[in-house]
């Protein structure tokens, strides 16, 4: 097993109590679709953890994770009104910044486990599912869950800030 991929695995074990199963595809699962082509599943099973940068009146920069479905896209617009900020305050979040906070590599960003404390939304979507499948710290790693497990272990607020 990839090392990263390791990590996440015991990170989970320890911080959460949970065993996931990791499943790593050579190939690589940078895509929704890629994800849910190697797994066998719907490409709405696939939970997304995306990082946006929100810069703030005083020109600070916070982190916020959104985890969708890979059947939506997250709308910044949607997003900044949930936040109370201005739609050009969010943008994608630069990948270093992302591994310096977050601790993870943009691609194999898990819901969970995160270097420091995130706000995180997940697209209610994912909750009509009765399996959903997340990155486990690499881009060619993925583990298997329940979209409540994941909400709950993310600490997630249910929130649809998807383009409609």
């Amino acid at each position: 097993m990839h090392p990263r991929a390791q990590a996440f695995a015991e990170r989970a074990a320890e911080s959460h109590g949970l065993d996931v199963t990791v499943r790593e595809f050579p190939e690589g699962t940078k895509t929704a679709a890629d994800a849910a082509d190697a797994v066998g599943c719907e490409v709405g099973q696939i939970a997304s953890s995306l990082v946006f940068a929100v810069e703030g009146d005083d020109g600070a920069v916070s982190l916020v994770v959104a985890i969708t479905s890979g059947a939506n896209r997250v709308s910044e617009d949607a997003l900044a009104a949930e936040l109370g900020v201005a739609p050009d305050a969010i943008s994608m979040a630069d990948p270093e910044l992302i591994r310096e906070r977050v601790g993870w590599a943009i691609g194999g960003v898990p819901p969970f486990c995160h270097d420091s404390d995130v706000r995180t939304f997940i697209d209610p979507s994912l909750l009509e599912y009765e399996t959903v499948w997340a990155a486990a710290g690499t881009p060619s790693a993925v583990f298997a869950l329940t979209p409540e497990s994941l909400r709950e272990h993310a600490n997630a607020t249910v929130v649809d800030i998807t383009r409609g």
